[in-house]
């Protein structure tokens, strides 16, 4: 574009009249013209005062104003004056003015020119200087409007921040999510041992102390009848009656082992999921707590009985079941419990509510409710999820949403 603009120069210079072959038209004797009136960029060319010697139509509509406006002007002055924020550009400063004072062509892309308005647009420009005869004439300036490649650039910056503060988010709710799930499993390890070393006391303290009882009274036994045949006959009926009494403690103690083992036994395994299915088994362990808790049960459930679940499923609501009453229990105060158990869309709502103290519910998100996190596990495990209302003074609801597989009828 300098090379070709140098007869520009000239002719501002010599004047000199361009040969047109005979075969030459009008409308193309003036090629350097239509090329400069055609471009989308902005061209301008300014002496070694800074002076406009020309400007295309694209260059000057950029600034505002119209090509005769700006001939003569000085380009510094009248649309790089100043930089984006306003602050006083200096002349001297003006990477343009380099290309014909040093003779350095430059490239900017981070500066603005200013519109005859007053307004000013982002630009990118290149300067060169144009010689004549070894010498610098002047310079000349091409410039595009970057308006929207900022815009797309800043729309850009802010998508890679957005996206990179999601990804921290999300990388924060992992390592979270994470260490949720260890302090999860340490607790579930932790409860396990208790639970063992629960049941193993029982068993020494509750199974084996009515073992020795037994014991002690079966030996008794032994050596009584060992020694009734030495007896006199009016001893006889006396002996009788103890060891009849001695048989009846020991058919009490027989019968306190027999309900020990089915509670321990119960406590490991539900049975009576085998014997009467979750729907049973579920209102008979609201029945035991309501029972235990001196509480007032509401039961509702509007389910297809015949509906059997997989065994894995089934265990899981049960035991989702009996931590919402052990919250009810260790927490709420209440004197009524609401169970609601419906069936709805192939999903199996279960909900238990009471008009204890209630809680708020960062209670039910900390790290430490376990209890919480035991049971959104396992009903995430299944496709479904817990929800909790709750507020100090007006109770609590818990509510397990399941999704139910598809029935084929009691199997």
């Amino acid at each position: 574009m300098a090379r070709r603009l140098h007869g520009v120069f000239m002719h501002l210079d010599s004047n000199p009249i361009p040969a047109v072959s005979p075969t030459d038209t009008p409308a193309w004797r003036d090629p350097l013209g239509l090329m400069l009136a055609s471009t989308g960029e902005g061209v301008f060319g300014v002496d070694l005062e800074g002076l406009c010697v020309f400007i295309n139509p694209a260059g000057a509509r950029m600034i505002g104003l119209e090509p005769k406006q700006v001939l003569g002007q000085n380009m510094h002055v009248l649309t790089h004056h100043s930089h984006g924020d306003g602050a006083h550009y200096p002349i001297d400063d003006c990477p343009i003015y380099n290309a014909f004072r040093q003779g350095q062509p430059c490239r900017i892309d981070s500066e603005v020119f200013w519109r005859a308005d007053g307004s000013s647009f982002p630009v990118e420009y290149s300067s060169y200087p144009v010689f004549d005869q070894g010498q610098v004439r002047g310079a000349v300036v091409t410039f595009v409007d970057i308006t929207e490649r900022k815009r797309a650039q800043e729309a850009l910056h802010q998508a890679k921040n957005e996206l990179e503060l999601r990804v921290a988010e999300r990388t924060q709710a992992l390592e979270t999510a994470l260490q949720q799930l260890r302090e999860l499993a340490a607790w579930s390890e932790a409860v396990r041992e208790e639970e063992r070393t629960r049941i193993a006391r029982e068993v020494h303290d509750e199974l084996g102390s009515l073992l020795v009882a037994l014991k002690m009274d079966v030996g008794w036994l032994d050596k009584r009848l060992s020694e009734q045949e030495q007896r006199a006959a009016e001893e006889a009926q006396a002996m009788r009656e103890k060891m009849r009494g001695k048989c009846q403690n020991m058919s009490r103690l027989i019968e306190n082992a027999v309900v020990n083992v089915g509670r321990i036994i119960t406590d490991l395994r539900p049975s009576i999921l085998d014997h009467q299915g979750l729907w049973g088994a579920l209102e008979w362990q609201a029945q035991e707590f309501v029972q235990s808790a001196e509480q007032e049960l509401k039961w509702c459930m509007e389910v297809d009985e015949q509906r059997v679940l997989p065994e894995p499923m089934a265990m899981a609501v049960f035991r989702i079941f009996q931590e919402m009453l052990s919250n009810v229990g260790r927490h709420a105060q209440a004197q009524t419990v609401d169970v609601d158990i419906v069936e709805r869309e192939g999903w199996l709502h279960l909900s238990v509510e009471d008009d204890g103290c209630g809680a708020l519910s960062q209670a039910f998100e900390s790290a430490q409710a376990y209890g919480i996190m035991g049971m959104r596990e396992r009903a995430r495990h299944f496709g479904g999820l817990i929800d909790i209302d709750s507020a100090p003074g007006r109770g609590t609801r818990m509510r397990l949403s399941m999704p139910l597989p598809a029935h084929e009828g009691a199997l």
